[in-house]
């Protein structure tokens, strides 16, 4: 797996994108269900290009592994250091 390069707005909703959901009839649970899929799907999609297949080729066991080693890095190496700030 490569280490790629981390942009602010692929980890999470950009202004616009959280804007939109805001604009939606929605309800409450639906606009957060909404903000966590797309959330979602930036970072399968972050997963699938460090695997280099498809976000439809990936398998749990692969996503399972990447939370795994970004965690690692986490512990180790510091929060600024992995892919995931929390």
């Amino acid at each position: 797996m490569n280490s790629l390069p981390q942009q602010p707005s692929e980890q999470f909703l950009t202004l616009e994108e959280s804007a939109k959901v805001d604009a939606a009839l929605l309800s409450s649970s639906e606009k957060f269900l909404s903000r966590l899929t797309i959330s979602s799907l930036k970072l399968l999609k972050h997963i699938a290009q460090e695997y280099s297949v498809s976000v439809e080729d990936l398998t749990t066991e692969q996503v399972i592994a990447w939370f795994e080693k970004d965690g690692k890095i986490r512990r180790e190496q510091g929060v600024e250091a992995s892919y995931l700030k929390w």
